[in-house]
């Protein structure tokens, strides 16, 4: 069920009116899971047992985990005599055991991804090489499931959390079904913790039409920058990737690789907006997926700011657990005993040299995230390169800056550094445009040296369709978004919504109004035409 579809926008109001209209009381939520799972059953029947899958085992390793902890402390209370060495063997024989639970239902829900998202790549790579032998293995051919990659995370997040010991395992089969396929954010995020959103979605909840107010009206803002720019584009660049670059001048290149980067942050923040937009009107708040990305003053900064979501759980999961294993904690002091570790730099490096391999090893798992393919891991080792270059070289860097009478905090500074990372991060967005690593290097090359405007005008205007109106409609929508973006970062603690509420109700009307027009006339939709499906849908 697309976002942008009549179907949707029924379905959705349905959901509204019963989950505050009927008298559920505490089970308020059972609206939500029936509807989440109308909505996961609308995209597909036959994908329904997936996502099963994934909740049974969540849901049952959980309760042995909780089961056997329970049990080991019941143990050490019901034997006070035991000494301290008795007790602590006792702890280790549960904790072995409920690792052993965990790993087992951590492959199974990982697995599934695995083989469904990578199995036919996998495939591909293993007859590159046994063809040379004449044998090949048959392909193998799947269709993702809606959200496989955000539900799995989410799941597994819960379960790793259970291990922990920071949220206690739920008892009740329906309500983790629910945490797992809350419709809002099963299309592409945001990804949330257990303790997050769990509250939440179980507790009742009362109309309010402030909320309701907020959280339309980030859905309507969603919709603007979905519909009006990340659409209008959308039409140029499959254009683009249907014909191949390699018919193209480098400045077409260029200029396709720009409105890419306009048309990804659209597509993908305006739904996150519009899932958050529904969620609050339901009285849940999700977390905030975006942070004026194309502000960051580095790909590190950048990363904090994009898919805030995603990041956080990487983090948490695997950055510092992999950091804090002992060969990790170990090499400051192996690089400290080394000759170059006893210099400034060595010294720094050594601090910082662990959570730089631990960064790259995160960036991987994000390149392979992003999908099936060597462009990916590629991209992935770009971006956790670029991180670890300038953790490991920063008394360098900040050494130049100063032999070169830079003050790091002027204003000229700060706005070279925004436009820096916005041009690094446009080197990463090159690979979805491409085919390969190989057509990445090939695209980049050509930007460089195969400069043509008049030959691009033809290009751009002739077969790839753009319009100068078009060009018009997206630069106004980009001068909104630039302008939103501003207003956000320059009071970044104050809901800029809430900043329109405070001004004079007839201006609040008008700037509603002037975005409910633009989407209505602007706005890429209506009969015979296919609606753009999110970017992140099967990630």
């Amino acid at each position: 069920m697309n976002y942008v579809s009549l179907h949707f926008l029924i379905f959705i109001s349905i959901t509204i009116a019963l989950y505050f209209i009927l008298p559920l009381g505490k089970r308020q939520w059972l609206v939500l899971l029936a509807a989440s799972y109308y909505f996961y059953l609308s995209a597909g029947a036959r994908y329904i047992g997936y996502i099963l899958f994934t909740t049974i085992i969540v849901y049952v390793s959980a309760l042995l985990i909780g089961r056997i902890q329970e049990s080991a402390k019941r143990e050490r209370k019901s034997h006070p005599e035991w000494d301290r060495a008795q007790k602590k063997a006792a702890k280790a024989a549960a904790k072995k055991k409920s690792r052993a639970v965990l790993i087992s239902a951590l492959i199974a829900g990982f697995g599934v991804l695995a083989v469904l998202k990578y199995g036919s790549f996998t495939i591909s790579l293993l007859n590159a090489f046994t063809s040379r032998f004449g044998m090949e293995l048959p392909p193998l051919r799947f269709i993702l499931p809606l959200g496989i990659s955000f539900y799995t995370f989410q799941a597994m997040g819960y379960l790793i959390d259970c291990y922990n010991g920071t949220v206690k395992p739920e008892r009740n089969f329906l309500k983790i079904a629910l945490f797992v396929s809350f419709f809002p954010q099963i299309l592409q995020g945001p990804i949330s913790f257990y303790g997050q959103l769990a509250e939440q979605l179980y507790a009742p909840h009362r109309f309010d039409f402030k909320r309701f107010k907020y959280g339309a009206e980030l859905c309507l803002y969603g919709y603007f920058i979905k519909l009006v720019l990340a659409d209008r584009a959308a039409v140029m660049i499959n254009a683009f990737t249907k014909a191949g670059y390699e018919g193209f001048s480098g400045t077409t290149i260029l200029f396709v690789v720009l409105l890419y980067s306009l048309q990804l942050y659209a597509d993908f923040a305006g739904g996150i907006d519009i899932s958050r937009g529904i969620a609050q009107i339901l009285g849940i708040d999700m977390p905030i997926n975006f942070r004026q990305p194309y502000f960051a003053t580095s790909i590190n900064d950048y990363w904090r700011r994009w898919h805030i979501t995603l990041g956080a759980w990487l983090k948490k999961y695997i950055f510092y657990p992999v950091a804090v294993t002992k060969p990790f904690l170990a090499m400051p002091a192996a690089i400290r005993k080394t000759r170059f570790g006893k210099t400034q730099l060595g010294d720094h490096m050594a601090k910082v040299f662990p959570a730089t391999v631990a960064t790259m090893i995160v960036f991987i798992v994000v390149g392979a995230w992003h999908g099936a393919g060597m462009k990916y891991i590629a991209y992935g080792i770009y971006n956790g390169g670029i991180i670890m270059i300038s953790m490991l070289f920063e008394p360098v860097f900040k050494g130049w800056m100063k032999a070169l009478h830079i003050r790091e905090q002027s204003f000229g500074m700060h706005v070279f550094r925004i436009v820096r990372t916005y041009l690094l991060a446009l080197v990463g967005y090159v690979p979805d445009l491409a085919q390969s690593c190989r057509g990445w290097v090939a695209m980049m090359v050509r930007m460089f040296t195969d400069n043509n405007a008049a030959r691009a005008k033809d290009e751009i205007w002739g077969t790839l369709g753009f319009q100068t109106f078009d060009l018009w409609v997206i630069f106004f929508v980009f001068a909104v978004m630039f302008i939103v973006g501003v207003l956000r970062e320059a009071r970044p603690k104050e809901s800029l919504r809430a900043r329109i509420d405070a001004k004079p109700f007839p201006l609040e009307c008008v700037l509603v109004a002037a975005c409910l027009v633009t989407v209505l006339v602007f706005g890429i939709y209506g009969p015979g035409f296919s609606p753009t499906q999110f970017l992140y849908v099967q990630y």
